[in-house]
């Protein structure tokens, strides 16, 4: 079954159109999720819409209201928002062209596939795709979803195009709120190079395969024990090793030291080397002697 679109329109450059069609490119169905049930019957509860008068209602009756005062509604309608018609309902089209490392991952929201909608529209397609691959850079652009005028980011990918909504800017914290009482500091330079070497040390490509959801897969595995009537094994958690100073856990995760040797507590006092070679003997005279 082919995927179902999630916009429709024209892909719109300067007086080059063509009609393409925009896919969601992630999909959170493979995720484990629960459903709530009754704790003695175990039948899943229905979420159903109360009205503090009238009690249960029916879903059919449910309108969309805007709240402009405290407890005061506008009722909106579905013809009143087919009424606010913008260029981007139907159209994407391309205001301007920037380069890719310009956009804060921090406005990267979500990730949709574009490809062409029929054959007709291919060959102008691959023009705009093979423009953008060429040229390296990304096309900024304003489409309508879920009833908001986004701005997006298209780039090339593969045979198709790669399109990102991007945040509003009311939607992004500023940083002096969490940043802004770290000092900046200097820090030793030695600690410094040792760090920058562990990054060297542990630099590899990246593959999203390699980082898989272990605590997904620790959840599944603890249902399949369930539902084969079996006791869930507890998997403890890692210790946490002894705190040593920054210094030697740079050097001991590089390799150049050993980590230092637990302090032992006032209860666990150190043994004489003269007691310790004695236990190793069994008891017996320390060798040399008669």
């Amino acid at each position: 079954m082919a995927p179902r679109a999630s916009w429709k329109g024209y892909l719109k450059l300067s007086l080059v159109s063509c009609p393409v069609r925009l896919y969601p490119a992630t999909s959170t169905s493979e995720r484990i999720s629960f459903n709530q049930l009754h704790k003695d019957t175990h039948n899943r509860i229905n979420m159903k819409p109360v009205d503090p008068e009238l009690g249960l209602v029916e879903r059919s009756d449910l309108v969309k209201g805007y709240e402009y005062e405290d407890k005061r509604y506008v009722v909106i309608d579905e013809a009143d928002i087919d009424s606010v018609k913008i260029e981007s309902n139907h159209t994407m089209n391309i205001e301007a062209f920037v380069d890719e490392d310009s956009v804060d991952v921090i406005y990267q929201d979500a990730p949709y596939y574009l490809a062409p909608d029929g054959a007709m529209a291919e060959e102008t397609f691959a023009v705009l795709r093979e423009a953008l691959r060429k040229s390296g850079k990304l096309a900024i652009a304003r489409l309508v979803l879920s009833s908001r005028e986004r701005v997006v980011t298209i780039g090339s990918r593969e045979n198709g195009m790669f399109v990102c909504t991007l945040r509003n800017p009311s939607e992004v914290r500023g940083t002096s709120e969490y940043f802004g009482n770290i000092p900046a500091g200097n820090p030793d330079p030695e600690m410094l190079e040792l760090a920058e070497a562990l990054i060297k040390q542990k630099l590899t490509t990246f593959n999203p395969k390699n980082y898989e959801d272990r605590y997904e897969i620790a959840l599944m595995k603890m249902i399949k024990e369930k539902l084969k009537g079996h006791k869930p094994i507890i998997a403890a958690a890692p210790e946490r090793g002894n705190v040593i100073n920054l210094m030697d856990a740079l050097k001991a995760s590089l390799g150049q030291a050993k980590p230092p040797a637990k302090s032992k507590t006032k209860a666990e006092p150190a043994e004489k080397p003269a007691a310790k070679l004695a236990a190793v003997g069994g008891g017996k005279a320390l060798k040399g002697k008669k």
